[in-house]
């Protein structure tokens, strides 16, 4: 498993939104971005995006690395890898050549394991209403019976009986 102190470089570059922040809009930068509060909008990195638990990120985001112990919403590009620690949850899709989901982390989404260009970010779009397929089981069957009409079709329950007749006066 990465950490953070592994993917983040020599160099010490790093970026940190504090706990009480929110950044809105397009993000970009050169550097290791750690994320403690909010941020939402676009975010694109050369370098590694670390999501901290109490982090929340509401973005497309293209980067080198993320390693995400906190929440995001969006699509991830990375071009070499994407962690999802324990603690992460991601509601998104993700497209990086090497994903790590760890035991306990939550993401629903979709997984490209395919080469991604550096800095591009995919343009978000309305989901699509797809047909849903759905397998059915084949149940044995026994032929039909023949169709009956109202005429022949027995009562469900007797016939009430005639009321008693009244007495000739």
């Amino acid at each position: 498993m990465a950490t953070a102190k592994d993917l983040t470089g020599a160099s010490g570059d790093n970026t940190v939104v504090g706990p009480s922040i929110l950044i809105s809009g397009r993000l970009t930068g050169d550097e290791d971005l750690t994320v403690r509060g909010r941020v939402e909008g676009e975010l694109t990195l050369s370098k590694t995006l670390i999501v901290e638990t109490t982090g929340v990120v509401k973005a497309n985001v293209a980067v080198r690395n993320a390693i995400i112990s906190g929440v995001v919403v969006g699509n991830i590009n990375a071009t070499e890898s994407v962690e999802l620690t324990r603690e992460g949850r991601m509601v998104g899709d993700i497209r990086s050549p090497r994903v790590i989901i760890v035991d306990g982390a939550s993401f629903r989404g979709r997984v490209d394991m395919g080469e991604v260009e550096p800095g591009r970010v995919p343009v978000s779009r309305p989901p699509v209403a797809r047909p849903t397929t759905r397998s059915v089981a084949t149940v044995p069957s026994r032929p039909a019976a023949p169709a009956r009409s109202a005429a022949q079709t027995p009562p469900s329950r007797p016939a009430p009986p005639p009321p008693p007749a009244k007495p000739a006066a």
